[in-house]
């Protein structure tokens, strides 16, 4: 699909700038050609990351349809579920995300830091999903 065709839908501005190419010059000597990184961990909102650029699509279709709520599903320590509350939170929608733990650990930096404690601060409705 082109960029062109995309512009058919509903879209909010998340992202802003483009976020920058950084030249890899090590690699490039490996490999013997220019390689350049896309920097989407500078997007502005939660931390950065690569999902934003979706929820621009999908946070307008919601806000389009009128929804209140997000809805997310993924692992505890899921980027794109962090996005998703953030978005959620920017916007003023509630947000419910359920989560799984898809490798069993019971240690509780993992369960209860890095994202899983962002949905907390966005005041994100959590569910967790037993296996």
């Amino acid at each position: 699909m082109s960029l062109q065709n995309l512009t058919r839908f509903p879209r909010l501005e998340l992202i802003g700038a483009p976020t920058p190419l950084e030249y890899l010059p090590r690699l490039s000597d490996h490999l013997g050609r220019e390689i350049f990184i896309k920097r989407d961990d500078t997007t502005p909102l939660a931390m950065g990351g690569n999902k934003l650029r979706k929820l621009e699509f999908l946070a307008a279709d919601a806000l389009r349809e009128g929804a209140d709520t997000l809805i997310t599903a993924g692992a505890i320590q899921s980027n794109h579920v962090r996005q998703t509350a953030a978005v959620a939170a920017k916007l003023g929608l509630h947000c419910v995300a359920l989560l799984e733990n898809p490798i069993g650990t019971r240690a509780e930096n993992y369960l209860s830091n890095g994202n899983r404690l962002l949905l907390d601060l966005f005041n994100t409705q959590v569910e967790m999903l037993m296996p």
